[in-house]
């Protein structure tokens, strides 16, 4: 009975941390950043986050999802992000099937950081892109990778960009 309630106490957290998350990302965006409240509500632990591409950059006017994933581990965990809908990025980093290669969606995690503060690196990642391509080996992963991108042992091919 004490390792249920243990249980519960830890779901409470982590849904407290995100219901946290959710209204502040809700009332104090970062510029071209807007979580879907209603469906988040519905489903604490997963989460739409629709993005613009920054003006001055190569995505200016581009829309895109994201789509966030919580184990109830969070934030111990890192939520699971990819790219989805009909418009994915064409970036360095962005495979073809959504799947973001940013170091902080795995081996950099912290419980300190957000979903705000992975949106803004995907933002930051996207704006300093120089050159619209794919991945240089987008077409192997895609065929080979698992469905969840936190079980990808990923190469980073470039930081710069």
């Amino acid at each position: 009975m004490q390792s249920l309630k243990a249980g519960h106490l830890d779901a409470s957290r982590w849904e407290r941390r995100l219901q946290k998350e959710l209204m502040s990302l809700m009332k104090e965006p970062p510029p071209g950043v807007e979580v879907d409240g209603d469906q988040a509500e519905q489903n604490l632990s997963l989460w739409t986050v629709h993005m613009k591409g920054a003006e001055g950059t190569l995505y200016e006017g581009e829309s895109f999802q994201l789509q966030f994933k919580f184990s109830p581990k969070y934030p111990f965990d890192s939520p699971e992000v990819t790219f989805i809908g009909s418009n994915i990025p064409v970036h360095p980093h962005v495979y073809s099937n959504g799947h973001i290669c940013l170091s902080i969606l795995t081996d950099d995690w912290s419980p300190a950081l957000s979903v705000q503060s992975v949106c803004l690196s995907i933002v930051s990642m996207l704006s300093s892109c120089k050159e619209k391509k794919r991945p240089p080996d987008n077409s192997f992963y895609v065929k080979t990778c698992n469905k969840n991108p936190k079980k990808t042992k990923w190469w980073y091919h470039d930081d710069s960009v």
